[in-house]
């Protein structure tokens, strides 16, 4: 208990260690992985109070108060929903026992101290946060752009006119290169050129119908 205490005062105890892989099971941020969903730990930060769990999924923080307290607060952040940013390593100097890592999530920032001996693990660290911060960046501009896609599918169905049929909007949308936006657009419109269809006489709506069903692509399978 004392030790714990004088841990406290000096600050010691917020000065974490890197788990090995083989020691995940031994840590409680264990206990929260979601394991069923094929969830699996790829890096762990461990303090007398605080444990980081990076998954394969979200970031695990199981928040102390202090290292003579058992009470804990379990946080979790999926990168599907909180973007990270700001990712900034610190190291140390000639009178300094530990190193910093430093980043937001979401709306929240953390700044992690990490014994400065573990440098090359914070390291690789430091490069997953910056990628993947990158890679949400880059999805969320894709997913605006479907977005954008599919207000210029809806538009361009409901301008259409007898002037021009539905079967030659249908053979001017396929035409397009496989994108991946391109997909989504195609998708919404082979969607909405459907329902149009069958408000057509039943000879063009079964023209429409077999062409649709021989060319039509999966939007489940879209992915930019």
């Amino acid at each position: 208990m004392l030790k714990r205490l004088v841990s406290d005062a000096l600050g010691l105890s917020d000065i974490g260690s890197v788990i090995s892989p083989a020691d995940y099971d031994k840590v409680d941020a264990d206990d929260y992985v979601m394991h069923e969903d094929g969830e699996k730990i790829i890096f762990l930060i461990k303090s007398k109070t605080d444990e980081y769990c990076f998954t394969n999924l979200a970031l695990i923080h199981v928040d102390g108060t202090s290292a003579v307290s058992k009470k804990r607060t379990l946080r979790r952040f999926d990168y599907s929903k909180h973007p990270i940013q700001n990712v900034a390593l610190e190291t140390a100097g000639t009178v300094d026992m530990d190193i910093e890592i430093k980043f937001g999530m979401g709306e929240l920032s953390y700044s992690i101290d990490v014994n400065k001996k573990y440098i090359e693990e914070l390291k690789d660290l430091y490069k997953a946060l910056i990628k993947i911060g990158a890679l949400q960046y880059e999805n969320a501009e894709r997913f605006q752009q479907a977005q954008q896609s599919l207000v210029t599918a809806a538009n361009a169905v409901n301008r259409s006119t007898s002037a021009v049929s539905l079967e030659e909007q249908f053979k001017a949308v396929t035409s397009m290169p496989l994108t991946g936006c391109n997909r989504l657009v195609r998708a919404t419109y082979v969607k909405t050129s459907a329902r149009c269809s069958r408000n057509s006489s039943k000879t063009n709506a079964a023209t429409s119908d077999n062409a649709l069903k021989d060319k039509s692509p999966v939007l489940d399978s879209f992915c930019c």
